[in-house]
């Protein structure tokens, strides 16, 4: 199994990214995860208390579980489905959906590149550059039409975390990474070119 990584901020295209190569590799040999599902089980609060919290800094993920998930796939055993409900902010896993493991597993998320234990298994590690505001605009957008928020609790929640945690935590994963991607995941040609160079790799194997 090929364990590849795209990090990078919120609204930089990763998920844009891994999703094109996930059809250009094929779904029968491409598996995409998402970091945003192992974000910790905070049931036990209410919910104006898990609105509080700060979801963009890295101790908010289980890093323990989704290592646990990556071995497991990349022993060959299978994982059941972590997920989260981003309108409630608790975990919303589906224990009855299982996860096989393929050729190619792509992981993507702000701090895929957090845990040293994860980027140590990665066989590749993109990273996503982006401009700030360009980024912002597409989270916005995501987080009012899929997610169910207001404009001004968008503003809030990136003034107070979303920015803070990218100057001190995610620019400087593009030190990690093995390719710098620019203009986002609609980047034909970068797809064109991971996806020949992650095709060759298979093939020697």
């Amino acid at each position: 199994m090929l364990f590849i990584g795209i990090c990078g901020a919120s609204g930089s295209g990763k998920s844009t990214l891994a999703d094109a190569l996930r059809e250009r590799l094929g779904d029968e040999r491409c598996q995409v995860l998402q970091q945003d599902a192992y974000y910790r089980d905070h049931s036990h609060l209410t919910f104006e208390q898990r609105v509080k919290l700060n979801y963009d800094e890295p101790g908010i993920f289980d890093h323990d579980l989704l290592l646990e998930d990556i071995q497991q796939l990349m022993r060959g055993g299978g994982i059941t489905r972590k997920a989260y409900n981003f309108s409630e902010h608790r975990r919303d896993d589906k224990p009855d959906e299982i996860i096989l493991p393929k050729d190619v597993l792509i992981l993507e998320g702000i701090h895929c590149f957090h845990d040293k234990r994860l980027t140590d298994l990665m066989f590749l590690k993109l990273y996503m550059q982006v401009e700030p505001d360009i980024c912002l605009l597409r989270r916005m957008e995501r987080d009012i039409v899929e997610r169910g928020r207001d404009v001004e609790g968008v503003r809030e929640q990136y003034l107070n975390s979303v920015k803070p945690m990218f100057d001190r935590y995610i620019r400087n994963y593009i030190q990690d990474a093995d390719v710098i991607v620019a203009n986002g995941g609609k980047n034909a040609r970068i797809v064109d070119i991971l996806t020949g160079y992650v095709q060759d790799e298979l093939s020697s194997k």
